[in-house]
């Protein structure tokens, strides 16, 4: 038996005995209790903390927490201060035997999310960082670590055998630094990042980042009860010394391995086991130093260039450590968390007031650094609340502190409750008192059709993956940019928030540094941001502006909706959320992009067109306007969402390489058969609504033929039919010679040729007509355009609520009575956008 020194348990060191042996259990029907033997306990345990995480994560998301406050609120749950006041459970679950395994494994899943953090960490960024966030970086430390180390003496017992110098810098250096990873989650769910405010809280974070992680290691080294050995000269020094071979030996080795790769291949399974090995070898370096094993991995993280190596490394690892090995790390803490070790009201008082003072303490040093830069009163308050955020930084300050003994019971416990406390209360304190403002001035070009011919057309295009950039490209050229009408693209990188730290590294890094991509993500943005700028480039009367958004998809829309709203935009691209298949056919990509369509057309202040792309032209490259030759054809029913399309459809006919046809398919009879059940004034009401539509159909299809007279690249048909089956078979029966489909969605339109039709809709976001083209059984793979006015959405919804009230209109403007209804619905909310420029 092999006897060793374990937790601290109270005040006396218990002794624990190990049997070698009990490891794997023979069976319970050989009678042995499974949790008598180390692995199936550990397996019990992983369970129980991942399992609890995500319960936690769950029950407060409605709390718009982040991850971290759940993490460390599992491991205070399973510990001494709540189930482990139980001492069956206790000695069940998490007896002192099993905490050393518990332990091992915890630090290994550190670090290897340390080496993580390392790869993920742009050191470029913290150059380009800018006096201002640094200025407000420092002051948001100093003022922090002054009142730690004031309080310290508070804490600090006489009777510790301790060096108190350590002891003020551990207090000093927990209270103040800020974690990035979980205020980028924050500043994401509050919709803040595209802020000034945001982008400065994120630099700032990121420096403060940096500088604690320096002052950790500096920290660990001065760890030395004994002050006057030479021991913490020596640890210093050997750091340094490691620092110096990995960047001056590890990292050129690592950049052969990147160039013996061929280049569009992926790195080989032998370098990554290679690279996974480096990283326990720099922990135990750096543990064998006197430095902590997880400094070593983050600085050999840090040298591991960025790029495809990176990408591979994040991939492969990420979802498993921090998913799963992390939480075991907080559960530790939380197991060494005892609220009991707090004894009487002294020592509650002294908790909240050194968290009061601390967390003001950062408040007023972030606010003194944002005055000093003309920064205002609330934006200051605001960036020094952000600025309180935790994580696991300062997790593993603590935990470092409490194993070289420099933190007692108390201190610790007292430091993970100020901790949880500060993190916890920032999202709901920052909503409360930050309401940025916004300019919401009413803006008239909403719709294609009200934006004058000599003026800019405004376009949003939301881009999920890059499959769909050819095809948007070819439809952005074809729209006709010209001196007189220039066009201006905003481009918008949808990405989901995720609990990924990766994901939200597009946020920090800037493009224009040439560096490679951090992660799959920024990959793709870059792709995305390439070929549009490369299309800006090549083609005259277009302005690019490329944005990245982070949203859940439940939110997304918002995004995309107040951006429009800010930017004034006339028309939103939105790509179908189903892509065409090697066979022809039609799948999902993604149900949550269909959620996102759906709520842009519900919500958008303009007109959107939903883009279904089986190729347009079958052309990649975009040389110049009179190379290109585009054949599209305009389906025309009647309605608003018609009229939008067609108005769309003229501008693109300007275009010298489109040829353009507009078939209108005309009722050979309008059947309004009243429903008996329905009042005479609302049946009176219907009638006139469709009778002044059919008079806005008539007066602008004839404006469009005058205006059209003998076009060469202009072909207007009409077809006379009967019913919903005719129009089934008119269309299929279309030749498949035409590049884009465009048609209206005709959601607020009503017309016996549509009738039955919508029955059978598959997606009823496209309309009838859109969802008949989009099918996988429709034999034309030709890209299709579904255009809905702003507004119509809207007609439509008042149509099916309204108990028969004619809307009160200004005969000059039919639309203005729905511009005011949706100006009024359309509250602004805090928007979330990345300027990735």
């Amino acid at each position: 038996m092999d006897a060793e020194s374990s937790i601290s348990n109270g005040t006396d060191d218990t002794i624990v005995c190990y049997a070698p042996t009990m490891i794997t259990t023979n069976g319970v029907w050989q009678g042995d209790n499974p949790l008598d033997y180390s692995l199936p306990l550990f397996i019990l345990q992983l369970t129980m903390v991942v399992v609890l995480t995500r319960t936690l994560v769950f029950l407060l998301k409605p709390f718009r927490q982040p991850r971290v406050i759940s993490e460390i609120l599992g491991g205070v749950i399973l510990g001494p201060s709540v189930l482990g006041r139980s001492a069956k459970f206790a000695n069940t679950v998490f007896p002192l035997r099993s905490v050393m395994v518990l332990e091992t494994m915890a630090n290994v899943g550190l670090l290897y999310f340390l080496f993580l953090v390392g790869v993920e960490m742009d050191l470029s960024v913290i150059r380009r960082t800018g006096k201002k966030a640094m200025a407000i970086a420092v002051a948001g430390m100093i003022l922090p670590f002054g009142i730690g180390a004031a309080f310290s003496f508070q804490l600090h017992k006489v009777d510790q055998k301790l060096n108190s110098s350590t002891y003020i810098m551990f207090l000093g250096i927990a209270l103040s630094v800020t974690a990035f990873p979980v205020l980028a989650r924050i500043l994401a769910e509050l919709k803040l990042i595209n802020s000034e405010l945001g982008r400065m809280a994120m630099a700032s974070a990121l420096f403060n980042d940096m500088c604690a992680w320096v002052l950790l290691a500096l920290a660990i080294a001065l760890s030395e009860n004994d002050s006057s050995s030479l021991a913490s000269l020596w640890v210093v020094l050997s750091s340094a010394g490691f620092v110096l071979f990995c960047i001056f030996i590890i990292r050129p080795m690592i950049s052969w391995m990147i160039r013996k790769t061929p280049e569009g291949e992926s790195i080989s399974e032998f370098y990554i086991c290679l690279i996974l090995t480096g990283v326990m070898i720099s922990g135990f370096v750096t543990d064998a130093i006197g430095t902590h094993s997880v400094f070593g991995a983050f600085v050999f993280g840090l040298v591991i260039p960025n790029g495809s190596l990176g990408v591979a490394l994040i991939e492969k690892l990420e979802d498993f450590v921090s998913g799963l090995l992390l939480p075991l790390f907080f559960a530790i803490s939380g197991l060494k968390t005892n609220v009991a070790s707090i004894e009487g009201l002294i020592s509650w008082v002294s908790i909240l007031f050194i968290t009061l003072l601390a967390f003001i303490g950062k408040i007023i040093g972030t606010l003194l650094a944002s005055i000093c830069y003309q920064m205002s009163y609330r934006e200051g308050v605001t960036l020094g609340l952000l600025m309180n955020t935790k994580g696991l930084v300062e997790m593993i300050i603590l935990n470092v502190g409490k194993d070289q003994k420099v933190l007692d019971d108390q201190t610790f416990t007292v430091m993970v409750i100020v901790a949880l406390i500060m993190t916890g209360i920032i999202t709901p304190v920052v909503t409360v008192i930050y309401r940025p403002t916004r300019r919401f001035l009413p803006y008239k070009k909403r719709t294609i059709q009200a934006s004058k011919p000599d003026s800019e057309f405004r376009v949003l295009v939301c881009i999920h993956t890059p499959r769909n950039v050819p095809t948007i490209i070819n439809l952005l050229d074809a729209s006709h940019p010209t001196k007189r009408s220039p066009i201006c693209i905003y481009v918008l990188h949808l990405v989901e928030l995720t609990g990924r730290a990766s994901a939200m590294l597009i946020v920090h890094n800037t493009r224009k540094s040439g560096r490679p991509a951090l992660n799959r993500t920024q990959a793709q943005s870059d792709h995305i941001i390439n070929a549009f700028e490369n299309y800006e480039q090549h083609v005259d009367c277009v302005s690019v502006q490329p944005l990245t958004a982070i949203s859940p998809y439940s939110t997304m829309h918002e995004d995309i909706c107040n951006l429009a709203e800010d930017k004034r935009v006339a028309f939103i691209i939105i790509p179908f959320h189903k892509q065409q298949t090697v066979d022809g056919g039609m799948e999902a990509t993604n149900p949550a992009f269909r959620l996102v369509n759906q709520n842009v057309l519900a919500n958008a202040p303009c007109s959107v067109g939903i883009l279904v792309d089986r190729g347009f032209n079958g052309s990649n490259r975009v040389t110049s306007n009179k190379a290109t030759h585009y054949n599209i054809i305009l389906l025309f029913f009647g309605g608003q969402d018609d009229r939008e399309a067609l108005s769309y459809a003229w501008r693109m006919s300007e275009h010298p390489g489109v040829h353009l046809t507009v078939m209108r398919f005309i009722a050979a009879q309008e059947i309004t058969e009243p429903n008996p059940e329905e009042n005479a004034s609302r049946v009176s009401t219907m009638e006139t609504e469709m009778n002044r539509e059919r008079k806005l159909d008539e007066d602008y299809i004839n404006e469009f033929r005058t205006k059209n007279p003998n076009s060469e690249s202009i072909n207007y048909t009409e077809k006379v039919l009967n019913n919903g089956e005719e129009t089934v078979a008119a269309i299929r029966s279309m030749d498949d010679a035409h590049d884009l489909f465009i048609v209206g969605r005709g959601e607020s339109h009503v017309s016996p040729l549509t009738a039955g039709l919508t029955d059978w809709s598959e997606c009823p976001e496209l309309g009838a007509i859109g969802d008949l083209l989009a099918s996988s059984d429709f034999a034309a793979t030709t890209s299709v355009l579904v255009v809905q006015q702003f507004g119509a959405a809207m007609a439509a919804d008042h149509v099916e609520e309204e108990e028969g009230s004619p809307r009160n209109q200004d005969p000059s403007d039919p639309y203005h009575s729905l511009r005011s209804m949706n100006l009024r619905q359309h509250t602004p909310s805090r928007t979330q956008i990345i300027y990735d420029t």
